[in-house]
Parts: structure tokens; sequence; C-alpha cells
């Protein structure tokens, strides 16, 4: 609408709440609608109209309905009559009123037939006859879907910084319009504005309105009323791309939603205001169910103000919280770049329905038939453009996920198909839900993209060993894996267990898999001295029962050989699929290995890691064993698992910490490529056996920033309960306490 209507019709509405900004915030019912009809080509207004409504007592609580008779005893005291709100219309008929008096108003005034309300503000129809409608069912009359804003038609002529400041006295002051102000309501005058507006200020505050409209159509301004706001009809759904920009200032998050709630019923709740098209995105949770939450993005930041004032309204019997969200949450949520769910969603005016809990092996002639049984006693849904309505919900390897959205014509077709919910297809019943084009976009970002993080993360400690996160194909098997293992089996429990084949172990070469809260995952490692003894093991061992010392639990446990790689990529954090595990040889395509969780994309490789002493320093120190920084501890006797070694691995701690063991002292760590600050190496010979290690020993020189004064202080000094009458020079911390200590003899190198 450009041109100049015949008729503008000036409203004003009051509620049973909250007046001026706050009209509409508390969610309260409309009890008051006047109206004026101003004939705009010969400047003259029409009578006043005015229409008490009843409010809808039906599903209040106790404590609306005390309410609700203290205003009506507050009526009695100000002269209005309760008998006037009893005997009053309910909002449908008195909209249906408004609408017949209005038309008949202009049929008889015969100076045209274009019409369009006028209001102060938007709150009037956006905020107050809109929601309550919607809440209640009721079909608003066409003339509610334009309106103009008499605060944006005025500020054309004289600018002001914000609309929200403008009223109509302000208006009336500044055409000249002289103001005659109630006694009772005086809008200079700091008021509530929580407290309900008098009856008899509401058809003063729209003759002063009326006033304002003639001033406006008069010289010198001789103001055109065109282009009036627009009230969306409906919501209409469509797709986003990831690289669309949304404005942060334009996007809502809503909690507290049904389960079951769909984006016409999000859209129904903000009724009156402007979503934009495919605006509404569900949220799912990590299982892909909804979470209760959604985005909403609005056309407008003034439309997103509005929404905000609906915090803590109802949908049903539910409040529903109103917070702000940035245009960056939305795209993570509705974006998407997959052409084949563009090509779906690109069909106008199709209701979207979720499968959840296919068959794998579901087809599409099997969900055709679904909902178009043969059977003539069953009810028959058509799916919409046949094949091409179905979209089956893929992972990247085109493996199905279980899930599949399907369209449908019609709400009637689309209702008919939710009443399969559960019904049986294949050997499964199958979930069904309405859905959104933002819940496909979801559910197909999150089974078919790339992967959220993009990037490796920087590693919690410096660096670590070189090793890909895939082994090469055709390693070389000379480790063994045990799985199942009872959680309270130890180190020697594993030994007993593998017999004869213990001597066959590498030094420091068993490591036990540890989860992310650091307990026993029933996992351990294994290196061998060679390939064929690690197969010899895993054929005589495997689904032999272990028993544990420390409890009377047994449990039977799997071997299986392994490469040196595979093991490594475990212990940093991958893990070796169950699938490929029921037999000693493999091709390449059946690794049956995933890499860690946090590691992608998979070419990702660390870096070399720097020996931690030059060759030369190191033989210098110890000439034996020159490729080490520590020498193995001794064993006692009766432990003859302790052939030469020759390739370790560090503990990656992030996510499955497996410190070596046999002994569990101290394992072999890289060392990180220059140390930052001065220092030096300390050497401590004479370690306990049964010591925590590294924890203990951090534990103990913690604080010292000194080299030699942490030896000065800590030499001599002693790791548990010394075995002799000796008094011990400095009692390390208690978590070093163990018995059977040794002392320290600490030396700086």
């Amino acid at each position: 609408m450009t041109a100049q209507v015949d008729y503008l019709v000036v409203v004003f509405t009051a509620t049973s709440g909250a007046s001026g900004d706050l009209l509409g915030s508390d969610e309260k019912e409309l009890v008051q609608l006047v109206w004026q009809l101003v004939d705009v080509k010969n400047k003259k207004l029409g009578k006043v109209n005015e229409l008490l409504i009843k409010p809808d007592l039906s599903d209040s609580t106790e404590e609306k309905e005390e309410e609700d008779v203290v205003e009506e005893s507050v009526e009695q005291e100000n002269g209005s009559g309760a008998d006037c709100v009893y005997k009053a219309p309910s909002i449908d008929k008195a909209l249906n009123m408004f609408h017949l008096q209005l038309t008949n108003e202009v049929n008889s005034a015969g100076a045209g037939t274009s019409v369009c309300l006028c209001t102060d503000g938007q709150l009037h129809i956006r905020q107050v006859i809109h929601p309550e409608a919607a809440s209640k069912n009721i079909l608003v009359p066409d003339s509610f879907y334009s309106f103009f804003d008499l605060r944006k038609e005025f500020k054309k002529h004289f600018p002001a910084p914000d609309l929200k400041a403008l009223n109509v006295h302000t208006m009336a002051e500044s055409l000249g319009i002289p103001v005659d102000v109630p006694t009772m309501w005086d809008p200079s005058a700091t008021l509530d504005p929580s407290v309900p507006l008098p009856a008899e200020v509401a058809t003063k505050q729209l003759q002063l309105m009326s006033s304002v409209v003639l001033a406006l159509l008069s010289e010198p301004f001789c103001h055109t009323f065109s282009n009036p706001e627009r009230v969306n009809e409906k919501f209409e759904s469509g797709t986003c791309s990831k690289m669309e920009k949304v404005c942060d200032n334009t996007v809502i998050r809503a909690r507290g939603l049904p389960w079951q709630s769909s984006d016409q019923d999000i859209a129904r709740f903000f009724r009156g205001l402007n979503i934009a098209k495919g605006g509404v995105a569900l949220c799912l949770n990590a299982q892909g169910r909804r979470n209760g939450e959604a985005l909403v993005r609005f056309v407008s930041e003034e439309h997103r103000e509005l929404a905000l004032q609906r915090h803590k309204h109802h949908m049903g019997n539910r409040y529903i919280e109103v917070y702000k969200a940035t245009g960056d949450d939305f795209l993570k949520i509705a974006g998407g770049t997959s052409h084949e769910v563009a090509m779906f969603l690109s069909r106008e005016d199709q209701i979207i329905v979720r499968m959840r809990g296919l068959p794998f092996t579901a087809t599409h002639e099997q969900v055709l038939a679904f909902f178009s049984p043969e059977d003539e006693l069953k009810e028959t849904c058509p799916v919409s453009g046949g094949k091409d309505g179905i979209l089956f919900v893929r992972y990247p390897d085109g493996r199905p996920t279980g899930d599949a959205f399907v369209l449908f014509a019609c709400e009637e077709h689309a209702q008919c198909a939710l009443r399969k919910h559960k019904e049986i297809l294949g050997k499964r019943y199958i979930e069904l839900f309405k859905s959104t084009a933002a819940e496909v976009q979801q559910v197909l970002n999150r089974y078919s993209s790339t992967p959220l993080i993009s990037v490796a993360p920087a590693p919690l400690m410096p660096v670590l060993p070189t090793m890909s996160l895939l082994p090469p194909p055709g390693g070389v098997r000379d480790c063994l894996r045990l799985r199942g293992l009872p959680y309270t089996a130890s180190i020697e429990d594993i030994l007993t267990f593998l017999g004869e084949f213990t001597q066959d172990i590498r030094p420091h070469g068993v490591h036990m898999v540890l989860n992310q809260q650091g307990r026993p995952s029933g996992d351990c490692f294994i290196q061998m001295t060679s390939a064929e003894r690690a197969l010899q093991a895993s054929q005589r061992l495997h689904k032999h029962v272990m028993s544990s010392q420390r409890g009377a639990n047994s449990r039977y446990v799997e071997v299986f050989p392994c490469s040196a790689e595979e093991m490594g990529l475990v212990l940093m954090g991958g893990s070796l699929s169950h699938t490929h595990t029921h037999t000693h040889t493999r091709s390449r395509s059946g690794t049956g290995l995933s890499p860690p969780p946090c590691l992608s994309p998979p070419s990702y490789s660390f870096t070399p890691a720097p020996p931690v002493l030059p060759p030369e320093a190191a033989a210098a120190l110890y000439p034996p064993i020159g490729q080490v920084v520590l020498a193995p501890r001794p064993l006692p006797p009766g432990h003859a698992y302790y052939p030469a070694s020759a390739q370790l691995y560090m503990n990656y701690a992030a996510y499955y910490p497996s410190p070596p063991g046999s002994p569990n002292t101290l394992g072999f760590f890289p060392s990180p490529s220059s140390i930052a600050s001065p220092g030096g190496l300390v050497r401590m010979p004479g370690l306990t056996y049964n010591s925590n290690g590294v924890k203990e020993l951090i534990n103990a020189v913690q604080g010292y920033q000194n080299p030699a004064e942490s030896v000065s202080l800590l030499s001599s000094s002693l790791i548990g309960q010394c075995s002799s009458s000796e008094a011990p020079l400095m009692s390390l911390p208690a978590l070093m306490t163990k018995p059977g200590g040794q002392y320290l003899d600490l030396t700086l190198l």
C-alpha cells in the first residue's frame, strides 16, 4: 500500500495489567478497545466507539480469580459497575463486533473504501491483540494485519532520537495542540507502568491521537500515510546458508519449550512479531533429541526487543524463557551447505515429518508402503513427491543412521502420518515427529559435515613422539592387547596370567590403560620381544581366566596380537574397534582403528621429539645404556621378565593416561625441546619400588626454584619409612610415605 488511504482508524487498547511501555508484557488480557474513524480526504473525525471485553476466566488459576475479584471491586468504587464487565462480550466476539461496526461506518461515509489502523506505537497490535488471539486460537480480522505507527509517522517531520521517548502528549505539544490532561493521570508524573490504566483515560488518549493525525494531515505538513507496518499472517519455512550473514541483534533463544513443539508452535507463541523466513531453529542434544530450546531470528532489532518482553509468557501450561542470542548461534544450528538438503527443502508449503529408529536396511519403497499401506483398513497418507519426498540421513561413509525426513503436501496428511507413531516397519517400531527445515539442516550437519574441531588442539605436554594417527599397513605385530581384565588386576596378576611368556616381555613393557577418570579401563598392552612369541601367547591364552589377588572376582581375558603403532595410538586417546579383533589376521581396509577423539584431520602427525641429552653426555653418565636417562631399577628375584628393550612409549595424559609398568616407578618420558628457564638435572638413585612414580617426585621438589637448593634440602631424605634406626634428615610429603621406603641420594648433574 503506497498510496494515501481513504480512512484511518485510530485505535487504543487497555489490558487488566500494565500500561505504557510495558503494555502486554505481563500477559494480561484485553479489557477495553476504543477507536475513532478519521476521514483523510475531508479531514473529519467520526464518533468515538468503545467496547468493554470480558476476560476469559475458564482456564485461570485461583490466584488469578482472586485478582479479578479485586479489580472488579475497584471498578465498583470508581463507578464503572461490575455488571458492565460481566455483560461485556468475549474477545472473539468483540473483534468481530469491531470489524462489523467499522465496515458499516465506512460504507455509510461513502468517501472511499481503503482503511488502515493507526496506533500509538507497536504494542497495541503486536503485543496485545495478536498474542492473546493466538493463545486462544481466535481468528483476527484482516484489518489487524496492517497499521500505521503514529510515532514513526511523526518522526518523519520531527526527528527524535528514540521512539520510546515519544508519547501522545509529547507529539501534541510539538504540534501546538492543547492538552486536556485528566487530574487522575498526569503523564509528566512518575507513574508505575504496571498499574492498570483508568477506563476514562483511554478515551482521552484516543481523542488526542486523532488530533495529532489531523494536524499531520493539515498544512504545513500535508503528511501522506503510506507503507504501513505489516504483521505476518503465517510463518514461512526455508533454508539458511552458513555463508549468510545474520545480525546479532535479531536473534533470541527460547528455553523451556515442550519437546513436541514445532516451528509453527513457536511462531504462534511469537504471533504479532515478524520472524524471518526459516528463522526458527529447534536445538537438539547430543543424542539427536530436542532439548527444549530454539533459536528464533526476527526481521529487525525492533521485533527482537518486543520478543524479549515475552519472557516467561506461557505456551500451554509451560512458561517460556526468552534470552538474547547471536547470529553465530543461529548459523551453528540452522546453517547448512548440503545441496541435497537444499533440493529437498526447496518445495514450498510442505510439512516435514521426522522418522527415527528405521532399520538400517530400510528403502524408499518400504517407507512409502509404511505411509500408504495396501491394507484398506489402515489410514493412507501419501508422501509428497514419492521417492523425492524422502531424505535418508547417512554418515559421511554412506552408512544409514536410522533417521529420515518425509514431506507431506498438507497438514491433514501430516497429522495422518503422525498417528502412525510407534507402528512397526520391518522388526522395529518407528518414532514420528513433526519437524522443521532447520532441524533437517541440524541433523544433516551433525552426521555429514566436517568435524567440529577443524585443527588439532595443542598437546598438554610440550613434545610428543613421532607417530601418525593411523599405523601403516603391514606393521610388525610384536605386542599383545589384553581386553576384559578385572578392574582390580595388578601388574603381578598380569605376569602370573602370562606364565611362561613373562620372560618375553620387554623392560617397562606393561602398559595399563586408564580411562578419563584415571581408573583402569580393563585393557592392557604388553610389548613382547618378537612377533612370533606375541602370536603364540595370543593363541595359547585367548579367553583364559585371570584372577586378581586384590579381589575375589575373576574374568576371562581376550588376548590379541597388535603392532607397536596401534598400541601407541590407543595410549594417546584413540581406540581399537572390536569388530576385527576376533581374527589374528586382517587386511588394511579392516584395521578397526579410530584416531584419538580430538585429533583431526586424520593426516595430523606429531613433530619429532629431540633427545633428552646429547648422545655424548648420556654415554658419559651411563656407559652401559647410553640411550636412556634413568637406569631401570634392579628387580628382586623371581621376576625374570626384563630382557633388553628398544622402543618405549610416553604417557599422553589428555585422554587415557597409562603409566608404563613393571615396575611402576618411572616411565621414559621425552624431554621438552628446550628448557624454558635455567635449571639442571638431578639423579635420584634408590627410589622405592612401590612408590607412585612421577607424581610423588613432582610433589617432593615442588616449590624449589634452584636445583642446588632442592639437592641440599632433599639429599638423603626418605621416601617411605626407613628400615634402619637412623633418623631421617627431612620428612618428605605424606603422599610419598610408603612402607619399606629407601633413602634418596640426590646428586646435581
